[in-house]
C-alpha cells in the first residue's frame, strides 16, 4: 500500500471513529447500529410503581420485537442506594449507551446519573426530576403543576373558599415540590381555607394510614383530605373508616387509578368525588421515544410534559381502563 493510500485510509478510519464517538454523546449524527438501552425504575412497592414496572416491560417486549438491533435491560430498585448501584452496573457491566431513569429520589440520584452522562450515556429522566438538570438530555413527565393546582382549585370552588384541610405529600422529590407549591399557591388566594398540617407519606398506603391516624387524633374538625396519590388516598379512607369520623366530607387523591376512577363512576363512596389524571404509562412513552430517537441518530426535545385533567363523574368513563394494572 502506498504512503498516500495509507494516509487516506487512516483519515477515513479516523472520521468514522469520530462519528461513532459522537454517537455516544447524545447529540450524535449517525444512527447507531445497535442501541443498548438501560431502564432504571422503582420496584412495584405500590399501585403506581406497579403500573410503572408493567408498562416498562410492555415497552421492552414490543420494542425489542420491532427493532432487532435494540437491547433493553430493566432494573427495579427498592431504594435510592440500590438504584445508584444498578445504574453503575448498567454503565460498567452492561455497557449501555442510553438510559431511561425514573429516579427513586431526586437528590440522591443526581450525581450517579451525571456520572453516567459524562461517560457518554444519553439520559432521559422520567417523572421525578434531578436536582441538576445538566445531568440529563431529556425530561419526560406528567404535568405536576396541574396535579397540585387542579385539586386546589376544585376544593376552593366546591367549598366556597372555606375549609379545614390536611395534606399528605409523597417522597421528597422535585415533582412533590412542584405539586405542593402549585397547591399552596392556589390556597394563598383563599385565606379561609386552613391547611392544618402536611406530612410526607411516601406515596404509600400504609404510611398514609399512619399519618392520617395522627391527623384524626390531633384535629377534631377536618373537611377535606388532600392525599396526593391514589394509593395514599386508600390508606386515608381506611383510617377514617376505622376511626368512625363523620366530619370529613371528601378525600382527593391523584393519578387516576382504575379503582379510584371506578369508585367515581359508580358513586360507591361519598368521600370520593373527583381525581386528577397522571398515568404510569408515561414510562412506556419515555422508553419508546428514547429508543426510537437513538436508533435514528436523533435527540429528544429537552422537555416533554403530558397534560393532567380533572376526573369527575361526568368524564370518568374516559379515564377508566379496566385491563390496566393500575
Amino acid at each position: 500500500m502506498t504512503k498516500v493510500a495509507t494516509v487516506a485510509r487512516r483519515s477515513v478510519l479516523g472520521a468514522g471513529a469520530a462519528l461513532l464517538a459522537l454517537a455516544g454523546t447524545g447529540g450524535f449524527a449517525l444512527a447507531a447500529e445497535t442501541v443498548k438501552l438501560g431502564v432504571c425504575i422503582p420496584a412495584a412497592t405500590h399501585g403506581f410503581t406497579g403500573g410503572i414496572v408493567w408498562w416498562a416491560n410492555e415497552a421492552k417486549k414490543e420494542l425489542e420485537k420491532a427493532h432487532p438491533n435494540l437491547k433493553i435491560t430493566i432494573k427495579t430498585a427498592g431504594g435510592a442506594p440500590e438504584q445508584a448501584n444498578q445504574l453503575q452496573d448498567l454503565v460498567t457491566v452492561t455497557k449501555i449507551d442510553s438510559l431511561v431513569i425514573f429516579p427513586f429520589e431526586s437528590a440522591a440520584l443526581t450525581q450517579p446519573v451525571a456520572q453516567a452522562k459524562k461517560k457518554g450515556v444519553y439520559v432521559t429522566v422520567v417523572d421525578r426530576g434531578l436536582t441538576d438538570t445538566s445531568a440529563q438530555d431529556a425530561y419526560i413527565a406528567g404535568d405536576n403543576t396541574a396535579f397540585g393546582r387542579i385539586p386546589a382549585e376544585y376544593i376552593a370552588k366546591k367549598y366556597n373558599g372555606k375549609a379545614n384541610i390536611v395534606a399528605l405529600r409523597g417522597i421528597a422529590t422535585t415533582i412533590d415540590n412542584e405539586r405542593w407549591n402549585a397547591f399552596t399557591e392556589v390556597m394563598k388566594k383563599h385565606p379561609d381555607i386552613k391547611i392544618l398540617d402536611a406530612k410526607y407519606a411516601n406515596w404509600n398506603r400504609d404510611d398514609a394510614f399512619k399519618v392520617t391516624q395522627d391527623y384524626l387524633t390531633r384535629f377534631k374538625e377536618i373537611d377535606v383530605v388532600w392525599a396526593a396519590d391514589d394509593d395514599m388516598a386508600f390508606g386515608v379512607l381506611k383510617a377514617i373508616e376505622q376511626a368512625k369520623r363523620t366530619d370529613i366530607k371528601e378525600v382527593f387523591g391523584g393519578a387516576g387509578s382504575k379503582t379510584m376512577v371506578k369508585t367515581i363512576l359508580d358513586g360507591s363512596n361519598p368521600l370520593i368525588q373527583a381525581d386528577v389524571s397522571y398515568s404510569p404509562k408515561f414510562i412506556y412513552d419515555a422508553i419508546k421515544m428514547t429508543a426510537e430517537a437513538r436508533l435514528k441518530g436523533a435527540a429528544l426535545p429537552a422537555t416533554h410534559i403530558i397534560p393532567s385533567s380533572l376526573i369527575t363523574k361526568d368524564n370518568a368513563k374516559d379515564f377508566y381502563f379496566p385491563d390496566s394494572p393500575y
